[in-house]
């Protein structure tokens, strides 16, 4: 029985979907199970049993491929490993190139297949090292472990979708082949041209790919105005490559004999151009899924096919899927499916009048109209990505589109032809860079119109969707009234499931912060820690605050270690009108001393230690505050250590007693101790600490010691982002890993080592 292809592919993607849900991935002998299962449906030979076989044996494959991933990140995640690998590119960010992605190819005498990628760092260079090179290096290899927020950035699912699971750094390595790739000749022959331009980072994003040497203000100034889809080498520039090449090929059948024409040949140099982008790229799986696309466009036309745009896009989707499974976690994937069906579903939906889809004289009027119906469809996946919006980023895309499109894109692909004639290839940059002078002329007073989208704004952020259907089938007209009550309902928030009060702690690796939630308005416990180019207030806090929709009405310091005061700069600067107090005298820092009480949102505050206020406060002169909300008490810490805990308990040891405590120093051997454990009688215990981290934090001795007292553990390495909820008759703790977004993906893989 001959089975349609459209329900064929509908039914490969369907299996592979469940892989974005699952909280745990099958074990072996479920897998078994399901394959048998597929095998009774095709013996049925009857027409939807087979395509559920199909939906059976594509979720099988994906999972398998998921398994077998993270088999290999555990069978390399150690603490010592010799493996053979191959340079796949280098940093330009660092000096000397001292970090790098390379491809796993055998670990000892073993070949790792397919290829496992992992970023490394060295920190002596024996020699500068280049993309192509083959090394047998001694690494220290772990997984990727994300500080998973709600409103963060999620690295686990980034490393799974891109083949990328594993970070880690050289102890020693020997070179086996020191010769750099084609690829990598070319980038750097390219680089100098550029290095001196105005725009180096957006030009080696456009023409290599590597955009990890863009700025952080323009790459903010591209994602705040809508525009951030140009700079990265994706579907749009694989098109592009392949129209440059059909127009080459077109063109070039001009000077051949009539029987040497055929309509192939211009779609065959078509394809090889866009290959040829693809590898110059280095391969990148975007790069890649995109060429996927365009060779089945390419096949159809060649066939002399005829198929609607969605057939098209539904067979692309499922033969990319079916490809590469895990790239169903990868948010480049649906932004490039999205788009395309928004295009689809616009020119369908909400097409222009006949006499306005031809001819020059509508043309500006065509352009309107696409770029109204990308960026009113787009809404959804610009709030998901990026949490806000910019009424402007129409204009910024009418405006950018072209010029990146057929401009500086057509210039960069010229100059990598003209790569031997180096004073043809230097004009060609230069000209491209001054394209992009253009480009970003408007984009700093277009960026001032960008505004945050709290979770809440999802439910409007698919208006856009909902406003075509309405509009073109006439609902507004007949049910408006219904519309907007039922509207209304379903955006009416559930009172019963809204806890009272919440208080989270984040996910902020080796350090603290603590968010205490009520009405809408937030009140912040420390604010993580810094490094050289970031801290967690801009990584991790101001996200949660945007994705929450708040704004911290009061900042408290624990004391004036560098993790737990390193994000309060970007939080000062985010939010500049915000009162801080703290244990450690500073000119703009209200004191935090023993005795002091107010009521915040109908919650008690009362601060219990230090009893004075320091120049440099260190862990035993940390601010320590109880909350209380009439019925629960939490008990806030710091880095406090035994001196400290004997000082509280001999102060009054009833103002101790509370229900939920932040574990003392990340769970350090110095804090809680029994008789301050005995004295507080918490129901649940919170500990902010990385799992990956060189104090080895929490200790196991004193996770040990609160299972002993019967007080059940919670930490942010586990579990993520840990919140507690208060309701009126009980509170309850949810992990993100466990809880809030369980996902197989966000569970530990790799080295089961607590802190390893």
């Amino acid at each position: 029985m001959p089975i349609s292809l459209n329900h064929l592919a509908l039914s490969a993607i369907l299996g592979v979907l469940p892989l974005t849900l699952l909280p745990q991935l099958p074990g072996t002998a479920t897998l078994y199970g399901i394959m048998a299962a597929a095998w009774l449906l095709v013996m049925s030979r009857a027409y939807f049993p087979l395509l559920a076989a199909v939906a059976l044996a594509s979720f099988v494959w994906g999972c398998w491929c998921a398994v077998h991933l993270l088999q290999q990140t555990s069978q390399l995640s150690r603490p010592i490993i010799t493996v053979q690998a191959t340079i796949a590119s280098i940093s330009y960010t660092e000096h000397p190139r001292s970090r790098a992605l390379i491809k796993i190819t055998h670990a000892g005498v073993r070949r790792v297949f397919p290829p496992v990628y992992a970023s490394v760092g060295w920190a002596s260079l024996p020699s500068p090292w280049c993309a192509g090179q083959q090394w047998r290096m001694t690494l220290k290899l772990r997984p990727q472990h994300s500080r998973l927020n709600e409103g963060g950035f999620d690295s686990q699912r980034w490393g799974i979708a891109n083949h990328q699971p594993l970070v880690g750094r050289v102890i020693k390595a020997r070179v086996i082949d020191a010769r750099c790739n084609l690829r990598q000749r070319l980038i750097d022959n390219s680089y100098r041209h550029i290095k001196g331009l105005d725009w180096p980072s957006i030009l080696l994003a456009l023409a290599f790919g590597e955009g990890k040497t863009m700025p952080e203000n323009i790459r903010l100034a591209l994602q705040q105005t809508g525009t951030a889809h140009l700079m990265a080498i994706s579907g749009l520039h694989i098109s592009l490559a392949a129209m440059f090449g059909w127009l080459v090929g077109r063109g070039g059948q001009f000077f051949l004999p009539m029987r040497w024409i055929s309509p192939a040949m211009p779609l065959a140099v078509s394809w090889l151009t866009a290959a040829g982008y693809v590898w110059i790229s280095g391969v990148n799986f975007p790069a890649v899924r995109a060429l996927i696309a365009l060779s089945l466009w390419i096949l159809l036309r060649i066939r002399g096919a005829h198929c609607s745009a969605w057939q098209v896009w539904l067979w692309c989707v499922a033969l990319i899927l079916v490809t590469d499974p895990l790239s169903v976690l990868s948010t480049s994937l649906w932004l490039s499916c999205l788009a395309v069906s928004a295009l689809i579903f616009w020119f369908q939906w909400a097409p222009l009048p006949v006499g306005c889809q031809s001819g020059k004289r509508w043309l500006v009027l065509r352009w309107l109209h696409l770029q109204t119906g990308m960026t009113l469809l787009l809404l959804p996946l610009q709030w998901g990505l990026f949490h806000g919006a910019n009424p402007w980023s129409l204009p910024a895309n009418l405006w950018a589109v072209p010029l990146v499109s057929f401009i500086t894109t057509p210039l960069i692909l010229s100059a990598l032809c003209f790569t031997l004639q180096p004073q043809v290839g230097a004009l060609l940059w230069r000209l491209a860079d001054y394209s992009l002078d253009w480009v970003f002329m408007p984009l700093p007073r277009l960026q001032r119109g960008w505004f945050e989208l709290a979770e809440t704004g999802m439910a409007f952020s698919i208006g856009g969707w909902l406003a075509v259907v309405i509009w073109r089938f006439g609902w507004w007209k007949t049910y408006g009234l219904n519309m907007a009550v039922i509207s209304a309902l379903l955006l009416q928030p559930k009172e019963n499931q809204r806890p009272r009060w919440r208080l989270d702690m984040l996910d902020v690796g080796h350090g603290l912060a603590v968010a205490v939630e009520r009405n809408g308005r937030v009140f912040l416990y420390d604010t993580g820690v810094s490094w050289k180019g970031g801290d967690i207030g801009k990584a991790e806090i101001v996200p949660y605050f945007i994705w929450r929709g708040l704004a911290p009405e009061a900042i408290w310091l624990s004391h004036s270690h560098q993790d737990h005061i390193g994000g309060l700069d970007t939080l000062k600067k985010v939010y500049p009108r915000v009162p801080v107090a703290s244990s450690y005298r500073a000119d703009d820092h209200r004191p935090c001393l023993k005795g002091q009480r107010w009521v915040w949102q109908g919650l008690r505050f009362e601060v219990l230690w230090p009893p004075k206020q320091v120049a440099k406060a260190n862990n035993n002169d940390s601010c320590v505050i109880r909350i209380d909300d009439g019925k629960y008490r939490v008990l806030l810490t710091g880095d406090i250590e035994a001196p400290a805990e004997r000082a509280l308990i001999r102060a009054g040891r009833g103002l101790l007693r509370a229900d939920i405590l932040q574990v003392p120093h990340h769970g350090s051997k110095t804090s809680s101790t029994r008789p301050f454990l005995r004295a507080v009688r918490p129901k649940a215990a919170l500990a902010s600490a990385a799992r990956f981290n060189q104090w080895r934090l929490p200790a196991e001795k004193i996770r040990l010691r609160y299972r002993q007292e019967g007080i059940p553990w919670h930490d942010t390495g586990r579990s993520g982002q840990i919140s507690v909820r208060f309701y009126d008759d009980k509170w309850v703790i949810k992990g993100y890993r466990e809880q809030i977004m369980p996902r197989w993906y966000h569970q530990w893989f790799g080295v089961q080592a607590d802190n390893g």
